[in-house]
């Protein structure tokens, strides 16, 4: 029988076998990884991140390595599961970053969206597409893919910021492009401290003041930044005051905390985790969270529930 001939087979094994061959995986075999399961599950695994270790690291960084040598300074926070050396979780990638007083990050553009939420900044700047504006403790600044982005410093103290980018996404689906800019920085066409990329701590405050807590008890006061630009990566701020307690839930939906001031605890996937200024915690989809707050607590999340509603993917569950 010719290899590519299954007309004149005469038993499933042949048939199985002969179209193995052919790479055509018969959808009657038993397969020691099922195509389809019952509920989501994650390889991915609830992680933190504790600011004070990334920041001594930072600033060893700041000591060894120049922005002449490395794109940009940082430290990418990988997921610790066997075989991956990058992805935070499935869909989103986080880092800690660092620029010293006078210098600047050279500016380039690619496919994934990305944001900052700024942990300590007086002087620092951002330019996106030409235009300039500050990046100050608390802010939280976007870049939508394909812009052109970079940094600088005209302060007097070492900045540090937290990243979040959608490049694991960007991989899956394949579409990346990346380009440096040919005048190495871009140059300021206008400086605008308005920037609709650019959500300072004051306003997002302000909003929160203006936002009552949410009718389930899961979120506390909750407002959801505008990403419409950027639409893989969804951003809430968050407040809880002392004593806050969430009621647990999960959902679909993978989600990074950042802690932007406060301290407390969280019960995440059965696990006890204590959090405080800085820190950063992913959370797979489909995980138990819960919530307290120690303190008056501000957190930034990403997350791509909105990707997921629009799939029509998301699902969420409330377990108490």
């Amino acid at each position: 029988m010719p290899l590519d001939d299954l007309s004149s087979v005469r038993t499933v094994d042949e048939l199985t076998a002969a179209a193995a061959g052919l790479d055509l995986t018969p959808g009657w075999v038993n397969r020691p990884v099922p195509i389809l399961w019952k509920e989501p599950k994650s390889d991915f695994r609830v992680h933190q991140w504790k600011w004070s270790v990334a920041r001594a690291g930072l600033d060893s960084a700041a000591r060894l390595i120049g922005t002449d040598l490395a794109e940009r300074r940082n430290l990418i926070m990988r997921n610790p599961i066997p075989g991956n050396d990058l992805a935070t979780l499935r869909t989103l990638i986080c880092a800690y970053q660092t620029i010293l007083p006078g210098e600047t990050a050279r500016s380039h553009r690619h496919t994934p969206h990305a944001f900052r939420a700024i942990l300590e900044s007086q002087g620092a700047w951002s330019i996106v597409n030409g235009e300039k504006h500050p990046m100050e403790t608390g802010d939280v600044v976007l870049t939508p893919g394909w812009s052109w982005h970079g940094h600088g410093h005209d302060g007097d103290a070492q900045a540090y910021w937290f990243d979040g980018l959608d490049v694991p996404l960007t991989h899956l689906l394949e579409p990346m492009f990346f380009e440096e800019h040919p005048a190495g920085l871009e140059p300021v066409r206008a400086v605008t401290p308005d920037s609709p990329f650019r959500f300072t701590w004051g306003a997002t405050q302000k909003a929160l003041d203006e936002t009552r807590p949410d009718d389930g008890g899961f979120f506390g006061r909750r407002i959801a930044l505008d990403t419409q630009t950027m639409p893989t990566i969804g951003i809430h701020m968050q407040r809880w005051q002392s004593g806050f307690r969430s009621r647990p839930y999960r959902c679909t939906a993978n989600q990074i905390f950042v802690v932007m001031q406060g301290h407390g605890a969280s019960q995440i996937g059965g696990e006890a985790i204590d959090w405080s200024f800085g820190d950063t915690i992913a959370v797979p989809g489909w995980t138990s969270i819960e919530h307290h707050a120690k303190d008056d607590a501000v957190l930034v999340s990403m997350t791509d529930e909105f990707l997921q509603r629009w799939t029509k993917y998301w699902r969420f569950e409330s377990l108490a």
